[in-house]
């Protein structure tokens, strides 16, 4: 018997699986063929609209969700109201050609974790698709700079939050694209302790979500 020893493959990052909501044909088989054609990835369902996305995504529980937002009948911001009520975290990523703040407020608000601009290369969508998939919040940078630049503007009795150490050290680390996963290790501590964290510093910034609180950080430091 030789006494070589087979390699151990590498342990590999789990696939991800992804939903494509949007009602232009050409531009859902081409996301569909593209990403199909990335390893790691994995195409498992597409919808030509809001409603029917929403059923699939109850039926094939995707990890990632590319939603279009205009749309005929439900639109892509009601659509991704109604998947964060269901109660399950797939991550839904828009992809539009709606780079004002409006509508990135207006997804970002409804539970999107992420917004692209169409003309992103096959690349960046694949890779804001891994982002969000290991549970990051992958922005555009021309995106990230329009809500900065809508939130520079004080409101009306507004007040610098107080936030710990502790708090503020996440904050940070939330801002350079980390996990809750990513996060507790750095730290060393449990996930459930950075989400508590997180919980009060989306209470102090008046903000719902990661994405919110990592660009409110972006534009104060």
């Amino acid at each position: 018997m030789s006494s070589r020893q087979a390699a151990v493959p590498a342990s590999e990052p789990p696939e991800v699986s992804v939903l494509i909501v949007d009602d232009h044909p050409v531009v859902r088989d081409g996301l569909a063929m593209m990403l199909d054609s990335q390893d790691g990835i994995r195409v498992i369902g597409v919808a030509s609209e809001g409603a029917a996305g929403v059923r699939q995504a109850v039926a094939l529980q995707p990890d990632v969700v590319l939603m279009d937002l205009a749309m005929p009948g439900v639109d892509g911001i009601e659509a991704t109201r109604l998947m964060t009520a269901s109660g399950r975290e797939q991550a839904i990523v828009v992809l539009t050609t709606f780079g004002d703040a409006e509508h990135v407020m207006a997804a970002l608000d409804a539970g999107a974790v992420g917004y692209l601009m169409k003309d992103a290369t096959p690349e960046e969508i694949a890779g804001a698709v891994r982002s969000a998939g290991a549970g990051e919040s992958p922005l555009d940078p021309r995106v990230a700079r329009t809500l900065i630049d809508a939130r520079r503007a004080p409101l009306p009795g507004s007040r610098e939050p107080h936030l710990t150490g502790k708090q503020t050290e996440i904050l940070a680390l939330l801002a350079e694209g980390g996990s809750n996963r990513q996060i507790a290790r750095r730290l060393g501590i449990s996930e459930k302790t950075v989400k508590a964290h997180l919980t009060q510093v989306y209470a102090a910034l008046e903000v719902t979500d990661r994405v919110q609180a990592a660009l409110w950080y972006r534009a104060n430091h």
